[in-house]
């Protein structure tokens, strides 16, 4: 049997640490390979496949990370949902080290990163004005809410290259805009899960306030975020093994690939054949 999954985590060997029968693939891409293996295991009956985004052993950082190769080789399991979880900084004050939000917007603020599947012939245009689905994200609310952890339902977290850190300006700047988190990996990764057509979700687990937010903190720096992180992935792991217990029946119901079929530039809609022949590359 080949081997497949329905359910996808970008998480590292935390995720799937704990769980029995986890086997270890590798998946070839038209785009080079995926940042690692990756691990298949069964989580109450359902097929999960977890690929640690920066590498088992953290080596990749965000803006090298291939990302098209990562979401491809989920996609070509046959995965259709997406559960995305990062460290990220706060912008506002109101949301605090150690509290989790459930994005339901992004701003792209990097550069440089390959960021779509579709380089023609057909130009084609997926729309990203709701990329993180509504009931995913109703999901982990519910069960993060369970878990006694202070949740944000709705932020937007903005985007930047990295791997540096933003300087006190831009983080004022990032903050008057009203955006409520700061990462370095939801673009392009959730958008190529949209153009594939799986459903995704975010939770970011966040670590520290972003420099300029909060005037006499001391600056962000990777040690401090690292620490907050690992006082937390308990917590974050829980949450993700807990949704996935929950995750509806029909993932095809969640509308992601149904997307697809408005996205062509030449005033056709992509069509079923269209989305069939896209997939025997896959």
């Amino acid at each position: 049997m080949a081997d497949s999954a329905e359910i996808g985590v970008f998480g590292g060997s935390g995720f799937y640490s704990l769980l029995d029968d986890v086997r270890e693939i590798k998946v070839d891409t038209p785009y080079g390979p995926p940042s690692d293996s990756l691990f298949l295991a069964d989580v109450d009956g359902r097929s999960v496949a977890f690929l640690p985004r920066h590498g088992r052993r953290h080596t990749i950082p965000p803006h090298l990370i291939n990302y098209r190769a990562n979401v491809w080789a989920m996609r070509a399991l046959g995965v259709k949902a997406i559960i995305s979880p990062c460290a990220a900084g706060s912008l506002q004050e109101h949301v605090a080290p150690g509290d989790f939000v459930t994005c339901d917007q992004f701003v792209d603020r990097t550069r440089g990163r390959k960021d779509t599947f579709y380089d023609g012939p057909i130009a084609t245009h997926v729309s990203s004005a709701e990329i993180y689905d509504p009931t995913l994200r109703a999901l982990a609310a519910e069960v993060i809410r369970e878990q006694g952890i202070t949740l944000h339902e709705r932020g937007t977290i903005v985007v930047i290259q990295g791997p540096r850190f933003s300087t006190k300006a831009e983080s004022r700047w990032f903050s008057a805009a009203g955006w409520e988190v700061i990462g370095m990996t939801q673009y392009p990764e959730a958008y190529l899960c949209r153009e594939l057509g799986m459903a995704v979700v975010n939770i970011s687990l966040i670590t520290d306030y972003d420099a300029g937010v909060i005037e006499g903190t001391e600056a962000v720096d990777a040690r401090s975020v690292l620490a907050v992180f690992e006082q937390n992935a308990e917590r974050v792991q829980k949450v993700v093994l807990e949704m996935i217990h929950r995750f509806p029946a029909d993932l095809d119901a969640l509308g992601a690939r149904e997307a697809l079929r408005f996205t062509r530039g030449d005033g056709h809609a992509v069509s079923p054949e269209d989305l069939r022949l896209f997939e025997q590359g896959l």
